[in-house]
């Protein structure tokens, strides 16, 4: 879900081919929800709006403060899904993870290059400013300016020149976006993208408020200086304590939102965000969304009151593969290959997750109809033996030249579910490996960033589909240039075969190489340290219907309804 990188030159080219490939939706960060309507019919929801005279409040919590409300800074669940209330972009993805339209009225496209993209003329912004078309072209250049540090810019590469505009190779006037008029968007790619439709639901498309962002750098960080477009309001924002989001009775789809009110409170400890469920403070727990208690997860399931859905992350540990000693490929196979997954999961994680020894999760697609793990199983990738690991570590060591382990940490975010994980392996690598490890733990923000700088030796990291499709986990995660390879792994040999997948002349071909660079990146280097693939644990109060956990894993609330 994060990024903030530089692929080369012909970006534009080779990943359009290969998504052209086999055309996946986006997660649901900002998708429209289970009861979506479509655009068109202007809201005509007469049932909706005769249950919307009732009040109804939808009330859950998450772990942190989101680290940011502005779409061009955002990267991570926490603020996503806040601003999947907040804003609305061109289109939305369904359930399905399919594209439809949203403030965009009509896509037309002749070539799937150039695309002109008439707004609806009813949308407007949270100070009654009416939603143009310039509002997107100034967000997206916005996006794709240097001197925003957006860590998704790259999304915006698909605009001709995008990418030399954000490397300080041309102007913001040479990038493919034009507002014609007030209601019509000109676009022009750099190459077809017939899955762009798609592209268009991610937040760093959705549009901004000009004046406002020009107004306050630090527009985004409270209620009452956010303007917004989407079916909610943030009304109030107290730091370290709640988020409360209204209704926004001027939203042009007003009658498809049920919900007058939405509270997310800020709650980081896993029990006290069960307790707050028991005693009716809460009415969803999972998906990103507050975790149910590991311990209780057993009991919870048997009792049906608790539900787990498989979803597409990945669980893992992170190496920095530039600092001693997960420099030495030893020392990571050591430590890779002393985890017990499988008991770690069923003492600890304890909701029947899978163990992983790659990164692309099995639900994620692969060629001819099959699912990528199907075809590429990760079971030859690496094993778990404790005899092999300690040769491994002595061997690694002797190669470093240290005749004993140095002082390590493990850095993991605030949670009762990452510390336990944390301390059970901590434990596994003294009784297997005979090493200590030391803990650490940092609030969310921190984390991300003391994360991005490197300054770790092993973090806790884990990663939930933007897309269904496995470049999603190989280009992002192992490829040398990704600014989400937090670990720094880097091997010209995985770099080159997922170069070219992403320009071989059919889907088997581009999937057969990317499976190739991961078995290298995990079997042979070691680049990180998969733990399981993830599920997750969502309870729901009776009566509330249309909340769901997304096929990423991450709660789709905006079109919920209580009865």
């Amino acid at each position: 879900m994060k990024g903030n990188f530089k692929k080369p030159v012909h970006f534009m080219l080779v990943l359009v081919i290969a998504f052209s490939m086999l055309l996946a939706a986006c997660s649901g960060n900002n998708n429209g929800g289970n009861n979506a309507q479509d655009p068109a019919n202007n809201g005509a929801n007469n049932g909706a709006a005769e249950e919307n005279k009732t009040p109804q409040e939808f009330r859950f919590t998450l772990a942190s403060e989101p680290p940011s409300l502005d779409p061009a800074l955002m990267t991570d669940a926490q603020s996503s899904i806040v601003a999947a209330g907040l804003y609305e972009g061109l289109t939305r993805l369904n359930t399905k993870g399919e594209p439809e339209n949203a403030l965009a009225q009509e896509i037309i496209t002749e070539d799937n290059q150039n695309y002109t993209i008439k707004l609806r003329q009813d949308a407007k912004w949270s100070n009654g400013d009416p939603v143009t078309a310039k509002d997107f072209e100034f967000a997206w250049k916005r996006a794709l300016n240097p001197e925003t540090a957006s860590e998704y810019a790259y999304m915006l590469f698909y605009l001709e020149n995008g990418e030399k505009y954000n490397a300080g190779e041309a102007s913001a006037d040479d990038v493919g976006v034009k507002a014609t008029d007030d209601y019509t968007l000109e676009v022009k790619l750099y190459t077809p993208a017939p899955y762009f439709t798609s592209l268009l639901s991610h937040y760093t498309y959705l549009p901004v408020h000009q004046a406002t962002v020009e107004g306050a750098a630090d527009w985004a960080a409270e209620a009452n200086t956010i303007v917004s477009n989407g079916p909610f309001r943030l009304t109030e924002w107290k730091h370290a304590d709640k988020l409360v989001l209204e209704k926004n009775p001027d939203y042009y789809n007003a009658d498809a939102i049920n919900f007058t009110k939405v509270t997310i409170s800020l709650v980081e400890d896993e029990n006290t965000v069960y307790q707050m469920y028991e005693t009716d403070k809460i009415d969803w727990i999972g998906a990103q969304a507050g975790s149910v208690p590991s311990d209780l997860i057993p009991q919870l399931v048997e009792q049906k009151k608790a539900e787990i859905t498989a979803v597409a992350s990945t669980y893992y540990y992170l190496f920095n593969n530039n600092k001693v000693p997960f420099n030495n490929v030893n020392v990571r196979k050591a430590f890779s290959m002393s985890i017990d997954r499988q008991a770690l999961i069923d003492n600890v994680a304890k909701a029947n997750q899978t163990p992983a020894f790659g990164l692309v999760p099995p639900s994620i697609a692969g060629p001819e109809g099959k699912m990528f793990r199907e075809v590429y199983p990760d079971t030859g990738f690496s094993t778990e033996n404790v005899e092999e690991a300690k040769a491994l570590l002595a061997k690694g060591l002797q190669e470093l030249g240290l005749s004993e382990f140095p002082e390590v940490t493990l850095l993991y975010n605030t949670s009762e579910g990452h510390k336990a994980i944390a301390e059970a392996a901590v434990d596994m690598w003294r009784t297997n490996l005979g090493v200590e490890v030391k803990l650490a733990n940092q609030e969310w923000g921190t984390f991300l960033e003391t994360r991005k700088a490197g300054q770790f030796d092993i973090a806790r990291s884990g990663w939930g589909a933007d897309i269904n499709h496995p470049i999603n986990f190989t280009y992002d995660l192992i490829y040398s240039k990704s600014g989400n390879n937090d670990g720094k792994y880097n091997n010209p040999a995985v770099d080159k075969l997922l170069d070219d997948s992403l320009v071989s002349s059919s889907a088997e071909e581009s999937m057969a190489k990317m499976a190739e660079a991961e078995k290298i990146a995990l079997s042979d280097d070691m680049a990180v340290l998969p733990m399981y693939y993830y599920t997750t644990v969502t309870m729901i109060k009776p009566g509330f219907e249309g909340v769901i956990s997304d096929y990423a894993g991450h709660i789709d609330w905006v079109h919920g309804s209580k009865k």
